[in-house]
């Protein structure tokens, strides 16, 4: 200090800040350093935390449903249009596949007749008795069409030796004919002759007459060989002719028992037909009626009748009740947005709360929650539906603690589906941003492209 004053304060007492209104007002000085200090701590901690580890995830809503499609709860429907008769459950039934839930009585007038199966099997059997007939009388058919081939092949030989008969005789005629011929010019050559003879001398009137008469004999039989030469050659063209219309008059014949057996073996095909119908009719009315009881389709429980009273009509494929069947894997519907469904595959894993069960949730950190179960991601669909989410299927974890018993299908559950681990400062950061989870895992192809590129 400098020492302007002779006057020294060093030996006068401190002042107490009491007498001084400016100390009053003031506060004490030291306070100021507490809230440092605690601001400092709390820095620390949250800087601490920014680094500590976060597991990502994504959260969905959804319900609970079974498995695979046979075992969720279903509706019985009606085969065939019918008049309800009689109900054989109540709702709350247990049930065992194939037992009788409701019986019908028909409404159509062309199946009222009570002896309708036998009916048509009568008609059945005589078809088919009308078809053994038509196979009997292509068999007879048949059995004729070969007995006048037989017949033809002998008339044709028949016909065929009386051809060579008259070809032969024809010949022998022909051979006659020239040798009369051979006469009858001899003959004339001797009265030529003999009349020359004559008109000298030398020959009598009575043998030259004998020669005149040799020669007119001669001249005679000569016409007569003609004559039947002439009827040999007739013959034998009638022969050929004959021979040829046995060729026509049984090909006629056997066309004519070829169209019968044709038309026979229609008729046949016809009633064979017929008879295929009546037997698929047959087989329809034995189906039709099995279909007026309606029966359980497999274990489970009667939950709510659709329809109720007795000669209320149905129509066909009408719902009448709902079974929820008795054996069941749970799974969990979860409904996905369209961003966040490239996160998510088959077999990644998902925390659940369901409705009914306290739960205590530490988001980002799942080994700390308590009162959830796990799941695993089944199925994934490829298409949106009605309200553009995405629906993923999410069976039950096998190596995580088992779901509760008392779960049925059709409660609510709120999943978190678990992604990759970063830090807590990097979430808050991401979450700040409103950028998406992060898609890339650790060992896929694109992380190590992304981590090249940096």
């Amino acid at each position: 200090m400098l020492n302007i004053s002779k006057e020294s304060i060093s030996n006068r007492s401190k002042p107490e800040a009491s007498h001084f209104t400016a100390f009053s007002k003031l506060a004490y000085a030291g306070v100021g350093r507490k809230p440092a200090r605690v601001f400092l701590v709390l820095l620390i901690i949250l800087v601490g935390v920014a680094f500590l580890p976060w597991t990502q995830q994504i959260k969905a809503g959804g319900k609970v449903t079974a498995l695979n499609p046979e075992q969720r709860p279903q509706t019985v429907n009606t085969i065939i249009p019918g008049r309800i008769e009689k109900w054989y459950v109540q709702e709350g039934d247990a049930v065992k596949a194939g037992d009788t839930l409701v019986r019908f009585s028909e409404v159509k007038d062309e199946y009222f007749d009570p002896e309708l199966l036998e009916r048509t099997e009568k008609q059945i059997e005589a078809k088919e008795g009308s078809a053994g007939s038509y196979m009997e009388k292509i068999k007879a058919l048949d059995g004729q069409i070969d007995a006048m081939n037989r017949t033809k092949l002998i008339k044709i030989q028949q016909a065929n030796n009386y051809v060579r008969q008259a070809r032969l005789k024809v010949e022998a005629d022909s051979s006659a004919w020239v040798a009369a011929q051979k006469q009858q010019e001899i003959a004339a050559e001797q009265l030529k002759r003999n009349e020359e003879l004559y008109k000298k001398g030398i020959k009598s009137l009575t043998e030259l007459e004998s020669f005149r008469l040799k020669a007119q004999e001669a001249k005679a039989y000569e016409v007569i060989a003609e004559n039947k030469f002439i009827t040999a050659e007739n013959e034998y063209l009638n022969a050929i002719v004959e021979l040829e219309s046995i060729e026509f008059q049984f090909r006629d014949k056997i066309r004519k028992a070829e169209s019968d057996k044709f038309t026979a073996m229609s008729d046949l095909f016809n009633t064979e037909n017929d008879v295929t119908k009546l037997q698929n009719q047959y087989a329809n009315y034995a189906v039709r009626s099995g279909y007026y009881f309606l029966l359980a389709p497999q274990d489970g429980y009667i939950t709510q009748a659709l329809r109720a009273g007795i000669g209320e009509t149905v129509k066909e494929g009408e719902a009448l009740l709902t079974i929820f069947p008795a054996k069941f894997d749970l799974a969990v519907e979860l409904f996905i947005r369209p961003i966040d469904l490239p996160l998510i595959k088959k077999g990644d894993k998902v925390r659940f709360i369901f409705d009914g069960w306290p739960a205590f949730v530490f988001s980002g950190w799942p080994g700390l929650s308590l009162g959830t179960y796990g799941g695993e991601v089944f199925a994934i669909d490829n298409f949106a539906g009605p309200d553009g989410m995405y629906r993923v299927l999410v069976k039950e974890d096998p190596n995580d603690s088992p779901w509760p018993e008392a779960i049925r299908p059709g409660g609510g559950a709120v999943g978190y589906a678990l992604l990759g681990n970063v830090s807590v400062g990097y979430e808050i950061w991401r979450q700040i941003n409103g950028f998406p989870p992060d898609f890339y895992r650790k060992g896929s192809k694109e992380a190590e492209k992304s981590s090249e590129k940096k």
